[in-house]
């Protein structure tokens, strides 16, 4: 698994993967369990690898790749 998400996309991913979690606590009833959807974001986040974007060609590593194999 080469990471394909910079450091941009990472922190959007956990952002936004905290606020879907955080439903899990604000809704009641079963709704409450789409909020373990923010799981997703969060674990693609720290592996820093989001397998859609291998499939698609999509890496936002960009410059961050090239600067560090410097």
């Amino acid at each position: 698994m080469t990471p394909n998400i910079g450091t941009a996309d990472r922190i959007i991913r956990i952002l936004v993967g905290l606020a879907l979690l955080s439903l899990v606590f604000l809704l009641d009833g079963n709704n409450r369990w789409w909020g373990l959807i923010g799981l997703g974001p969060l674990l693609t986040a720290f592996l820093r690898f989001c397998p859609p974007y291998k499939w698609l060609g999509i890496d936002t590593l960009g410059k961050e790749k090239e600067s560090a194999a410097k």
